[in-house]
């Protein structure tokens, strides 16, 4: 069918021409489609006019399936059992025997660009996000708004008559668009989405999610101790289908069901992560060794793929000292328990959707990562986001710390935002080097995929060795509905597809790859597949290494070395040909250029800029607010910067004896600023990421009545000391020494809020009495940033 055909009609109902070839009618591309005329006769005498409404036309072919699409979070090759690895993943075995296996399936290699791109079927810089949300920067490419030119799956499907969900992790919306009042078109729901609950953000608790239902924020259950976001997550997606069911049982659906898991914080409950205690007790290094026997033997890599070598700087578990290693083995204990516990979910909507009689034509699709296993824990971490600040710390500090707040059995708690050795995740990327955050390597681009359909596919055992991208699916589902790549959605003129289809993998495992060409860059580590080779460049930034900036400073990306790979022969990129090759090498790099120019990528390493201007980031433009005490989850990229910023805080508010409660807070157990009275005590406090506590109160309770209390913060620079002067009623009872401040933010999602503490807790001393909500009267909180 034409792609320069057009689309003309639909409403509600649709129109009706059917085509001796096919009983359904979806020849055009622009949608909206037009509304239908009346098909009754209207005169201006009501007696002489007849009622009829339009026939409905059928747009999607008459067995149209239902479409579930899983991605997981942060997760590498290298890690479920269904391709090796040593963790237990039965939903995607079952989906694997039901269906097909793709060992040759890409992603970004981080988390915004690669949800961007799977959506639109655009490269991720050509849908504008180049980066993630939170480190968004003013160069087209890497603005974090998706753009209107680039319709998602969710909004074309739902034109076409899907009923269309998302659940969880979305971290396509603007940092500072994520509160309550405001533009809402940048949320799902404005990109096709009809009904969504999860997390707008790039991470959050699992035990106190910052969570959003549609246009609405809301709380999770309080005092839970049963609560998990992933269960909360396969709960709503049930409920959902069952309204779906019970309202629109004719209608297919599009269900995007994108946990947190296994994203730090990497939180799981107790039993969960005891089903491997013990089981990786001889470190990262063995486990590479066993995993790559195991998928050779499996047949899931191709017979002589090399086992590539640890990075120099990446320590070899055998450079671990013995007292770290308890804490090490147990963070990846946590680690495998989340996959699992994870897995388990997709499970049980995959049981759902048996137990629905819906099963046999639905689609899976099942994604294992949106890039490969994170080094964002560094060298092991209580507080994942040091790494995002770039701060650095040591093993023996962060012991310390979480000694302070209950030791390993604090590991995977709410108490603090774990995460696993950066070894773990070079381990769990087997075969291949790299991590997250490296779009040269496979270890940060190349994920597990499944497939599985019943009524449409299959299921056999060869593994599907095709490249593919995340921009193919798209395009896939298309190709299966027929549905021709619009010209125009809403009134706005649509980009290329970056993506083509892979629906010719369905039924022959070993048809030739179609794709030709695609494009990988994620802080400045870039690359590009053409025909069977891959060029590449690690570029300046070291993910295991984030807290060293000086590289970067100096870089310049004409100066990088290159590398080069002939993948037929070469699975796991262990073999660089770049000096045997280097005509080929030179015309992939010119080529790379030529496609970094057209997908707005430049300038090449745009993602970097804020890890050496972190005042830069995205942020409001006010410099001075006024709140009441009502005023609650005030996203904090949205917020006054307390605690990063030189501020004067100004509370009035009316004190009952020895009152009690938070007066304002921002941020939560991994790090944040809170202020709030204790049996009368005013009391400061700065989390200063887990690592350091810095706290100061008052000497004597303050008497009952109206009282003015002022916070005055000075802060040398981003990043540096400075020093909190707390005044009551003009007078100075004490101050706070900050002996370093967080340079870029303290959490990805949690709030500032007034009169309350909510998400999170960030202060271990109120956390039996959480939320900690202040009984008395707040009448205001002015915030003025100093110039």
């Amino acid at each position: 069918m034409s792609s320069t055909a057009r689309l003309s009609i639909i409403g509600i109902a649709l129109l009706a021409a059917c085509t001796a070839q096919k009983k359904y009618s979806n020849d055009g591309a622009v949608l909206p489609f037009k509304p239908l005329p009346m098909a009754g006769v209207t005169r201006p005498r009501l007696q002489d006019s007849t009622m009829k409404w339009p026939k409905k036309v059928d747009r999607l072919p008459e067995d149209a399936p239902n479409i579930l699409l899983v991605m997981l979070d942060d997760v590498g090759f290298g890690i479920s059992d269904v391709f090796g690895g040593e963790v237990e993943t039965p939903a995607f075995s079952k989906l694997a025997e039901e269906g097909i296996r793709y060992n040759c399936f890409h992603t970004t290699s981080i988390c915004s660009p690669t949800r961007a791109a799977l959506l639109t079927g655009r490269n991720h810089t050509r849908a504008a996000s180049g980066t993630i949300a939170e480190r968004a920067v003013a160069f087209d490419g890497y603005t974090g708004i998706i753009p209107k030119s680039a319709a998602t799956i969710a909004e074309i499907l739902k034109q076409y008559g899907y009923d269309t969900s998302a659940f969880g992790k979305w971290h396509n919306t603007p940092a500072i668009e994520t509160s309550s009042i405001g533009r809402k078109d940048r949320w799902p729901t404005g990109y096709g989405f009809q009904y969504f609950y999860g997390f707008l953000g790039g991470e959050t608790s699992q035990y106190q999610p910052r969570l959003t239902e549609n246009y609405d924020h809301i709380e999770p259950p309080e005092h839970d101790p049963t609560y998990h976001l992933s269960q909360d997550l396969a709960d709503r997606a049930l409920h959902w289908l069952d309204d779906h069911q019970a309202f629109s049982p004719d209608t297919p659906f599009f269900m995007y069901w994108a946990p947190g898991g296994v994203h730090g914080p990497q939180q799981v409950f107790k039993e969960w992560a005891d089903k491997y205690k013990g089981k990786f007790d001889d470190g990262w290094d063995a486990y590479r060794e066993r995993v790559h026997k195991r998928q050779l033997e499996m047949g899931v890599i191709p017979a002589g793929t090399k086992l590539t070598q640890r990075d120099p700087t990446l320590a070899g578990w055998d450079e671990v000292p013995e007292s770290q290693r308890a804490f090490q083995r147990r963070l990846m204990e946590i680690f495998a328990g989340f996959v699992q516990h994870t897995d388990h979910q997709v499970g049980r909507i995959v049981e759902g959707l048996e137990e629905r009689g819906l099963r046999e034509n639905t689609l899976i699709i099942y994604i294992f990562g949106d890039n490969g296993s994170s080094a964002e824990g560094q060298q092991g971490s209580i507080s994942e986001l040091l790494a995002q600040n770039g701060i650095p710390s040591t093993i023996d500090e962060q012991i310390e710390a979480l000694d302070r707040i209950g030791g390993l059995p604090a590991l995977g708690t709410e108490a603090c935002d774990s995460m696993y050795h950066a070894g773990w995740a070079w381990a769990g990327n087997t075969p291949f080097k790299g991590t997250k955050l490296l779009g040269a390597y496979f270890g940060g681009t190349r994920n597990p995929m499944v497939i599985s359909w019943p009524k449409g596919i299959k299921p056999d055992e060869t593994v599907r060795n095709q490249f593919h991208h995340v921009v193919d699916i798209a395009p896939t589902l298309y190709d299966i509905l027929d549905i021709p790549h619009p010209e125009v959605v809403n009134g706005q003129d649509q980009l290329p597809m970056d993506g083509i289809s892979l629906e010719y993998t369905f039924s022959d495992g070993d048809a030739a790859s179609r794709k030709k060409v695609q494009f990988f860059d994620n802080n400045a580590s870039r690359a590009i597949y053409q025909d069977g080779w891959m060029a590449c460049t690690f570029g300046p930034f070291i993910p295991w290494e984030a807290s060293k900036t000086a590289g970067i400073r100096t870089w310049d990306s004409a100066r990088d070395r290159w590398e080069l790979y002939e993948l037929g022969s070469d699975f796991s990129q262990s073999l660089d040909l770049a000096g045997v090759e280097p005509e080929r090498l030179g015309n992939m790099k010119k080529a790379f250029l030529k496609l970094a120019a057209d997908n707005q990528d430049f300038p090449i390493g745009a993602g970097l800029w804020l890890r050496i201007h972190p005042k830069d980031r995205v942020e409001t433009p006010y410099s001075s607010w006024s709140f009441t005490q009502d005023i609650r989850r005030m996203p904090e990229f949205t917020a006054p910067g307390i605690g990063r910023e030189s501020t004067t805080v100004v509370v009035e508010a009316e004190f009952g004896e020895k009152a009690s409660g938070v007066l304002y807070v921002v941020g939560g157990s991994s790090g944040g600023l809170t202020v709030y009275m204790d049996e009368g005590h005013l009391v400061y406090e700065y989390n200063m990421l887990l690592l350091e506590r810095f706290i100061g109160k008052s000497p004597k309770p303050i008497g009952a009545g109206k009282h003015r209390i002022e916070i005055d913060t000075d802060i040398q620079g981003t990043g540096e000391a400075g020093v909190a002067s707390v005044l009551l009623d003009g007078n100075v009872i004490f101050k706070v020494e900050l002996k370093r401040t967080v340079p870029l933010a303290f959490t990805a999602t949690e709030t500032f809020d007034v009169g309350i503490d909510l998400g999170s807790i960030v202060s271990p001393d109120y956390y039996e009495r959480r939320p900690f909500e202040f009984k008395g009267k707040i009448h205001s909180v002015d915030i003025k940033l100093k110039e």
